[in-house]
């Protein structure tokens, strides 16, 4: 069976919903049809490692828009139907279940969680994407007493932080120095792996994962590099992800970690993609890049939409991570490269709130937020300009 939409989104989440949404708003009224792999209506997944992994959300508390608005947007939508393949050419979407033909294509199929080489599957060892996935790890945690964290990033220190608060004994291993090096620089890292180890996390640093231990099917422990093994009840790998790409094999389109697009989410003739599984190129660097926030995913599916309605802007994001820890509100808007010299603009970092600035050659590259998050907005406009040769304090 093939069927025709005038706009065929392939993804039902955060970027997918937004190019609806968008393109309602701007007065799009042909055929919009939303097609998702997961059962569920579009969610937001920051609080899975935090509100909805300690108990204190129920799941439905994550949809992003409430049914009766969805209702109000008109759309086709299509929930536990998967994309297998696509044919640029002629915008043709093959399903688990039909084909799909659109004037427009917008692909929105998000990421998968990175897996370790030769990660096997065992019982309490855990991935972590989805509302599934939340749900899988929180009913190991309320019967377990050690969890091992594979991964020192932004969801790695998220879900030590929850699980620690549930009163599970934690431990992150990871190759970085510190939690989050790579996003907050080593010198913030620091302070957010001493606020850790404070409240109770083991944290092992410079440690590099090569398998598991396991009893009967199993996972009993984390083993390192150095031989030794991390013991454990659960394990939960965030290491990343991978773009949700795997379908788009023989499309035709350019695939290369992400969909590669130009500044206005264009792949191809007639298709777009938009959030974590765009790549997007700069035309005045020639630099590509593709971000996993969102608030990327939401910019992005807005500029789709925008160029379907024939009144496109560039879509250029300004990098952004957030994150709660421990009662630590951490906000960073920009890129702190390791070698960037911090700054104090607001607050006092002994204090535990302040907001920083991050230069490189003069020029400031990030602003970073702790405990500030309003006073860290206000400085987002300093990124890409000369920083001043005194702070200003907190004036």
């Amino acid at each position: 069976m093939t069927v025709h939409t005038d706009v065929l989104i392939v993804g039902a989440s955060a970027a997918g919903l937004a190019t609806a949404e968008a393109l309602r708003r701007g007065g799009f009224d042909k055929r919009i049809m939303l097609l998702g792999a997961e059962l569920h209506a579009p969610y937001d997944r920051p609080p899975l490692s935090k509100q909805v992994l300690s108990g204190a959300w129920s799941p439905d508390r994550t949809q992003l828009r409430s049914a009766e608005f969805i209702d109000s947007l008109a759309l086709d939508i299509a929930l536990g139907e998967t994309a297998v393949a696509l044919d640029a050419a002629s915008r043709t979407v093959q399903t688990d279940r039909r084909a799909v033909t659109a004037d427009h294509v917008v692909i929105a199929t998000g990421a998968h969680p990175r897996r370790l080489p030769q990660q096997p599957e065992l019982a309490g060892l855990h991935s972590f994407r989805s509302l599934a996935d939340a749900s899988a790890l929180r009913g190991d945690l309320l019967e377990a007493g050690r969890l091992v964290v594979v991964g020192d990033g932004v969801l790695g220190a998220e879900l030590a932080a929850t699980a620690c608060g549930m009163g599970v004994d934690v431990t992150v291993v990871g190759p970085q120095a510190g939690l989050m090096e790579s996003q907050l620089g080593p010198v913030v890292a620091r302070m957010l792996t001493e606020h850790h180890v404070a409240q109770g996390v083991r944290v092992r640093p410079d440690t590099q994962v090569v398998g598991f231990a396991e009893a009967g099917r199993r996972v009993t422990g984390v083993r390192s590099a150095t031989g030794d093994t991390v013991p454990a009840d659960v394990v939960v790998v965030a290491i990343g992800a991978v773009p949700a790409t795997d379908w788009l094999s023989g499309s035709g389109l350019h695939v290369d970690d992400g969909v590669v697009c130009d500044q206005r989410c264009r792949a191809a003739d007639g298709i777009h993609a938009a959030g974590d599984v765009a790549r997007i190129r700069d035309a005045t660097t020639g630099m590509s890049y593709r971000r996993e926030n969102r608030t990327n995913a939401t910019e992005q599916g807005i500029a789709v939409a925008a160029d379907i309605l024939g009144v496109s802007t560039p879509a250029t994001p300004i990098p952004y991570v957030w994150s709660d820890q421990f009662g630590v509100k951490i906000q960073v808007d920009g890129s702190i490269p390791r070698d960037a010299e911090m700054s104090v603009l607001d607050g006092d970092p002994s204090a535990g709130r302040f907001v920083a600035s991050f230069q490189r050659d003069g020029v400031v590259t990030g602003i970073l937020g702790w405990n500030m998050p309003k006073q860290s907005r206000r400085h987002r406009g300093r990124i890409g300009s000369a920083m001043p040769d005194v702070d200003e304090g907190a004036a």
